[in-house]
């Protein structure tokens, strides 16, 4: 398909033709931002969940330190349970995304390969992605500071 600049002067089936074009391309963007969105849900989940369990874990192992408790073991469970159940969350909203994001990136290459969308515009990695890395990574830290007592967080 050959590139022409159409205008309003242009005929009216080539108008329709290229405002059909931009709004497919423009949906694209849309998706790839709800998913976007999407995958900040998840962040803000599995961060509460990391953080309360943390948080939780930390209370009750500075109480027992400190003789006001004699045994923290269950409420230090629970904490380290929340922590892996934020990572893991966390992990599958990442792999759902990157599977998503990829099949996504196929379909509009396809369509820009056929002339029916523009691909003038790019389709980068999110920092919504890239927070959601490090997150992980943090919650990781997190978990391994728990389990063995060492690391950065302990």
């Amino acid at each position: 398909m050959t590139e022409t600049h159409v205008t309003r002067k242009s005929a009216a089936d080539d108008v329709s033709v290229e405002l059909s074009s931009r709004r497919t391309g423009m949906s694209f963007q849309r998706t790839r931002m709800s998913a976007d969105r999407t995958l900040m849900s998840v962040i803000r989940t599995s961060l509460s969940l990391i953080s309360f369990g943390f948080t939780i874990y930390q209370v009750f192992e500075k109480m027992r330190e400190h003789n006001i408790i004699t045994h923290a073991g269950s409420a230090r469970n629970f904490g380290v349970t929340l922590v892996a159940l934020g990572i893991f969350m966390l992990a599958g909203g990442i792999a759902y995304h990157i599977q998503f994001m990829t099949h996504l990136r196929e379909q509009r290459a396809a369509m820009v390969a056929d002339g029916l969308v523009h691909g003038e515009s790019s389709f980068p990695v999110s920092l919504t992605f890239v927070t959601a890395i490090i997150l992980l990574l943090i919650g990781v830290f997190a978990i391994v500071s728990m389990v063995f007592q060492v690391g950065p967080f302990w």
